[in-house]
């Protein structure tokens, strides 16, 4: 490796450097605030490298990663979710009884293999960044061990995601059995030779694709996601939601977007099935939860869905398209996720809709802020998720998908109802129990967490009515792309 290819990697080179710099400050003295800041200057330094290093783009870093436009904003969407997680999830933490230094390690480690994973060329790097993802994920998901959803929510997702693993494992071995590499520009060049893709090289690539699936959380594949969502600390969940499924869905355009339009319809039909199937079962599902971690959990297999109508119409604005609504996807789910966070208390999440009933009358700002994230989610006008389906549709549109794009629109006004059903929630007058009682409305958070919440309402609406120089990003990031 050459010099400019350290260059290349310095988003990496820092996490990895700062993600040992916790590990020796949490070993010889334990301090919250400390670690909680390094994490945050690492995040905020490997967000600042990228435009310095962007002229390097595209760079080939040996066969496993290349380092182009399109990974450096893929990068620069998981290190911004990832400051906003850590900001938010320091006073929290602070709510929280227990160590808290391991959990900013966990983080780094975490968003470190989602930007391998933003970055891969080749099936091994996939994996390698997946699992140090995910193996982070793990803990993160059970870090309060005295909490049994918590343990459960995570010995349910290791388990799952154990399996998924397999599926991968043994789909990258049938198409290395039968195409002698593991490399994507030779194995996109195989695909599209003479001979096509053989036998084992589909039955490889649909066991990928249902490893991507679990990630992802795409219907049939959803069983965990629900219950990982309801056990996990949310700023954890905000993290799951956001940064992980968004690492796999910049790696799935990456890998299966070229592989499309070289494999036949039998693939395509496969990924509208799960298109289709995730937009129906997620959207019904959502409607019959009390618990508004659940109902996000539920929501977003049909946000999956949604994306894959955008994947299947093929090009470059099959691309745009995603990656818009991507980054719409991150700013409003995030949003959502911080105001659960900053009205968590020490005991619990505050995760049931009576927790937020009246919650206009004690906090408006707050109240406002979070109508903001489920309008957006709903795909109400003026917000981020307006013009995200707006793009998904039209890129539908343009390749004739008639049915999946009939189905987007039917199920996107059945998930209308559970967005509004919480936006109700919060200006129904309190009941008086709930305010001699429950207290998890009343906490007080940081400025840190207030700032936080601010800037991603402000992200929200300016997605939502001036998107031109976010998308105008999109296409300079999308040359060298996928």
């Amino acid at each position: 490796m050459s010099g400019l290819d350290f260059l290349a990697i310095l988003p990496l080179l820092i996490l990895g450097a700062f993600s040992t710099a916790i590990l020796l400050v949490s070993a010889f003295r334990r301090s919250h605030r400390a670690v909680a800041v390094l994490a945050l200057a690492a995040f905020a330094l490997a967000a600042a490298s990228l435009p310095f290093i962007s002229g390097l783009a595209p760079r080939r870093v040996t066969v496993l990663l290349l380092l182009d436009r399109y990974a450096y904003f893929y990068m620069g969407l998981i290190f911004a979710a990832a400051f906003a997680v850590a900001a938010v999830s320091y006073g929290y933490m602070r709510r929280r009884a227990g160590e808290r230094e391991e959990y900013y390690l966990l983080l780094v480690l975490s968003t470190l293999g989602a930007a391998v994973l933003v970055a891969s060329s080749h099936f091994a790097s996939f994996f390698l960044g997946l699992e140090v993802l995910s193996v982070s994920l793990y803990t993160l998901v059970g870090y309060f061990l005295l909490s049994e959803r918590s343990m459960e929510a995570a010995i349910k997702y290791l388990v799952l995601a154990a399996a998924s693993a397999a599926f991968l494992v043994f789909g990258m071995a049938l198409v290395y059995a039968e195409t002698g590499t593991l490399e994507l520009g030779s194995l996109l060049d195989r695909l599209a030779g003479p001979a096509g893709a053989g036998v084992l090289s589909l039955a490889g690539l649909a066991m990928v694709l249902v490893g991507i699936g679990f990630k992802l959380a795409l219907a049939p594949f959803h069983m965990w996601t629900a219950d990982v969502y309801e056990g996990a600390p949310a700023p954890v969940t905000a993290f799951v939601a956001t940064v992980s499924k968004g690492a796999m869905v910049a790696l799935l355009m990456r890998y299966f977007l070229p592989v499309l339009s070289r494999t036949g319809g039998g693939l395509w039909t496969a990924i509208a099935f799960l298109a289709i199937l995730s937009m129906i079962v997620g959207n019904l599902l959502a409607l019959l939860q009390d618990n508004v971690k659940r109902i996000l959990a539920y929501s977003s297999i049909a946000h999956l869905g949604y994306i894959l109508v955008a994947f299947l119409a093929g090009g470059g604005g099959a691309a745009r398209a995603v990656t818009f609504y991507i980054a719409a996807y991150f700013a409003t789910t995030l949003t959502a996720f911080a105001v659960i966070s900053v009205q968590s208390g020490a005991e619990r999440d505050a995760d049931s809709l009576e927790d937020y009933r009246g919650l206009f009358s004690r906090r408006p700002w707050v109240a406002g802020v979070f109508t903001a994230a489920l309008l957006s989610l709903a795909g109400m006008p003026m917000t981020a998720g307006f013009v995200g389906k707006f793009y998904v549709v039209l890129a539908g549109v343009g390749s004739a998908l008639w049915a999946l794009v009939l189905v987007l629109i039917a199920t996107s006004a059945v998930g209308l109802y559970y967005y509004l059903r919480v936006v109700v929630y919060l200006f129904l007058p309190p009941a008086p129990q709930a305010i001699e009682k429950d207290r998890v409305s009343f906490v007080t958070f940081t400025w840190a967490e207030g700032l936080v919440l601010g800037v991603l309402a402000i992200a929200v609406f300016w997605l939502g009515l001036y998107p031109g120089p976010v998308v105008d990003l999109i296409g300079s990031s999308m040359v060298g792309g996928p």
